[in-house]
């Protein structure tokens, strides 16, 4: 049985730290996996700037819940589950990730979560697993799933390099042109011809 596995940020919806930064003015935090693909590198990096800088879980949630899906998103996401079962493999957090989630019509979604003192502080960061798009693909094989991949940075390879397929979607030159063997799109219709294709 086929499933298809989109990262969320990036496919999905606009970056949530990158609005962050810019409704927060820490440019800073602009900084994603598609520039560093070291992610616990990465989050340490975030978790100092955010104590540098007073700001807390609160804050990050504000401006979260006014993210929007990118144009298309919803549309593509609800023809795509006439064609297939949909898991939504992200590294965004659950702190977050509910209001964006109605936002696309509350599709399953497996992420981390953050950990904050009494002040709500984030002073820590939990994946749900060890390389947790990797391990999900893994375990998803395991139960006799087929994935169909689909991500934009460097945390996603993991998971489109080792399902049945995998796909680039809205991703920078460099990575294109690190990993040629992978399809990449710009555009919703082309994915989900593609991913139709591909069951």
């Amino acid at each position: 049985m086929n499933v298809a596995c989109l990262d969320l940020e990036g496919v999905l919806l606009p970056e949530v730290w990158i609005a962050f930064a810019d409704a927060a003015g820490i440019p800073e935090l602009r900084k994603t996996t598609r520039d560093e693909p070291d992610y616990d590198k990465l989050m340490r990096y975030r978790l100092e700037v955010l104590a540098e800088h007073g700001m807390t879980l609160p804050d990050i949630q504000a401006v979260a819940a006014k993210v929007d899906p990118l144009p298309g998103a919803k549309e593509f996401l609800d023809a795509l589950e006439k064609e297939i079962s949909v898991i939504i493999v992200s590294d965004t957090f659950e702190q977050f990730a509910a209001p964006l989630m109605a936002k696309l019509g509350n599709p399953t979604i497996f992420c981390n979560s953050l950990v904050t003192d009494e002040t709500g502080k984030i002073i820590d960061y939990k994946m749900r697993c060890e390389q947790s798009k990797l391990t999900t693909i893994k375990a998803l094989q395991s139960c006799g799933m087929e994935p169909i991949c689909v991500g934009d940075s460097h945390n996603d390879l993991g998971m489109i390099l080792n399902g049945k397929t995998g796909f680039l979607f809205n991703t920078t030159e460099a990575i294109k042109q690190e990993y040629p063997q992978v399809p990449a799109f710009d555009n919703y219709d082309d994915l989900l011809e593609a991913i139709k294709a591909a069951r």
